[in-house]
């Protein structure tokens, strides 16, 4: 088993409130969680307008299909056209007992 977590920021150059920053990134959450069924939450930059950072993690058998998982995510996340990717860093930690 490994288990592989990247934490994500983006940048929103348009957001003028928090209330548009909500709705980006509770529709980009959504969208992630729902179309690879990884868990996902905004982890940090609440107060902030232009600024998100989102944590994904997911489980597999290999890292092999982690590598792949996360290459689509990231895909995904930069084709979100409100929001600029500024930070990527996918770990993958092998889950198997010592």
């Amino acid at each position: 088993m490994v288990v592989a977590v990247s934490v994500c920021e983006l940048h929103l150059p348009a957001v003028r409130s928090l209330k548009g920053k909500r709705r980006i990134v509770k529709s980009l959450v959504e969208r992630i969680h729902r179309r690879y069924r990884v868990s996902v939450a905004e982890t940090d930059f609440h107060d902030l307008h232009q600024r998100a950072e989102i944590t994904i993690a997911a489980v597999a058998n290999r890292e092999s299909e982690l590598t792949r998982l996360m290459q689509q995510l990231r895909e995904l996340i930069d084709s979100e056209q409100e929001a600029m990717l500024t930070f990527w860093e996918p770990q993958f930690i092998d889950g198997q007992p010592s």
